[in-house]
């Protein structure tokens, strides 16, 4: 039984949250907090395997909650984030502090909509409490670190050869995938020579938001991409929220494309539908990386790349916080290299080295 409290000042939001969440008799509501002090104190007294915990609360507000029990009680906590500009920076703030994951709140009225929210909220509770174990050890081992300064000095990679002539990198991602792209992306260098785009499974809105932080602390131009906008090198292309992002190749240049469509996709961005249009273009040529993610969404797009002989990386199950998308790939034999999170930015590095 997965031991669940929620952490919400709506009682409305308290009680919808747990009647969703105990409709699978596996998940166990033991507790519903009304602030974050109540929340902190709850972990402690009752020391669920996941916690719920709302962005915007009194007394103690998310974050200022979340700083204490990552320090003193480290455990999986799901971050609840209304869909505005100011909650999208603080979920990401949130992930970066380690909250392994975060639920917009947009419980709408209708029941479709109620119907499919319930089951991402039941999925990710589930597969997050099998890795409970792993995120406690990986905040422990971040409580621990030595903070780096948060503006990092640009470097240059040297004895560029490109023998390879890897022209893109491709990156898919979901549960887990915010701190594991701020790991690799702010570890390369400013002269790249390839573009860089990336499918990351978040709502409209937190994506733009995402690139911007990812901006200030990368070496790389980092943006939300724009609907036919043509590719350049050093530059990362992060897909909006709730639109799929594929290329198109006019004449000598290859153009970005945003679509409204979901391709019969559970997600918006799809990761599939980005590689595809990788595989498709650039052949050989491209290089794709699938990181921590539920499901299997990458797979389809991994199988082309790899039919049109394109380099795999997929990180290791260890690192990650949901092994689901990079264990379909490396499953169905597709991964040219299993690599930690850590060492990720280095083999894309030496792909330029060769």
């Amino acid at each position: 039984m997965i031991k669940l409290v929620v952490a919400d000042d709506s009682s409305f939001m308290r009680k919808a949250l747990s009647t969703m969440i105990e409709k699978d008799p596996e998940i166990k509501v033991i507790g519903q907090a009304r602030n974050g002090e109540e929340a902190v104190t709850m972990v402690k007294e009752l020391n669920p395997d996941v916690l719920t915990l709302d962005i915007e609360m009194p007394t103690l507000n998310g974050l200022e909650a979340l700083r204490i029990i990552v320090k003193e009680h480290p455990m999986p906590v799901i971050m609840i984030s209304s869909l505005t500009k100011e909650s999208a920076y603080e979920t990401i703030k949130a992930l970066e502090l380690g909250a392994v994951d975060y639920i917009p709140k947009d419980i709408s009225k209708t029941s479709l909509d109620i119907l499919k929210i319930e089951k991402i909220i039941i999925e990710k509770i589930k597969s997050i409490a099998l890795r409970k174990n792993i995120i406690r050890r990986r905040l422990i081992e971040q409580n621990k670190a030595v903070k780096t300064r948060e503006h990092l000095s640009t470097y240059t990679i040297s004895g560029i050869k490109n023998k390879n002539q890897i022209k893109i990198i491709a990156i898919g991602a979901s549960t887990g995938g915010p701190g594991a792209l701020q790991q690799v992306i702010t570890q390369l260098p400013n002269n790249l020579p390839c573009s860089i785009v990336i499918a990351q499974h978040m709502p409209a809105g937190f994506t733009k938001t995402f690139a911007e932080r990812l901006n200030t602390l990368s070496n790389l131009k980092v943006k939300e991409a724009e609907d036919g906008e043509q590719l350049e090198n050093s530059i990362v292309y992060i897909a909006p929220g709730n639109r799929n992002m594929y290329l198109l190749k006019d004449l000598s240049k290859v153009l970005i494309k945003l679509d409204d469509r979901d391709f019969g996709s559970l997600y918006k961005p799809c990761v599939d539908v980005l590689i595809s249009s990788v595989a498709d273009i650039y052949g050989k040529s491209a290089a794709g990386v699938i990181l921590t993610g539920m499901g299997c969404d990458g797979l389809k797009g991994m199988r082309k790349l790899r039919e049109k002989n394109g380099y795999i990386l997929a990180q290791d199950e260890k690192t990650c916080i949901i092994y689901g998308m990079p264990k379909a790939v490396i499953d169905n034999s597709l991964a040219d290299k299993i690599v930690p999170i850590n060492n990720i930015s280095n083999e894309i590095i030496e792909l330029f080295r060769l």
